[in-house]
């Protein structure tokens, strides 16, 4: 007589689908994380995230631990290295305190960063291999 959509006949959105997995204000989480889509942190994590599309850390969020994804928006604290192979923004009253490698880099003028910067593509995924060795360089006085 009625005719509707079973909810087995729906289809229900996982991250590679286009939607964020979210970790909310008040949760704590210890461990990596790994994630095909966008990511969104308000809570905190105590572990590295690696995600092939959008980090996002809210401006309650606190990561202990290393970034790796395509993109970032970083509004919060991390204390680790930020790896990111497109666009790197450290938006508002942001903490880092951890080296970054960007392909591009935005910084706010609130925003605070300690550690060094490496920009390029090349920097953004780095191997043993990219490392440059580099003899230090000594000068001579001639007498």
């Amino acid at each position: 007589m009625f005719q509707s959509k079973s909810k087995s006949g729906m289809q229900i959105d996982t991250p590679g689908n286009g939607s964020a997995s979210i970790i909310s204000a008040g949760t704590s989480l210890k461990g990596d994380i790994t994630s095909n889509g966008d990511i969104r942190i308000d809570g905190s994590l105590k572990g590295n995230v690696h995600c092939s599309a959008k980090v996002v850390i809210g401006a309650n969020g606190s990561v202990e631990g290393d970034i790796n994804g395509q993109q970032a928006d970083i509004m919060g604290k991390v204390s680790g290295s930020i790896k990111v192979k497109e666009l790197l923004q450290l938006k508002g009253n942001c903490q880092i305190s951890g080296n970054i490698y960007a392909g591009k880099l935005q910084i706010e003028p609130t925003a605070q960063f300690n550690g060094q910067c490496h920009m390029n593509e090349a920097s953004a995924s780095p191997t043993k291999n990219n490392v440059k060795d580099e003899k230090p360089v000594s000068s001579q006085v001639a007498a």
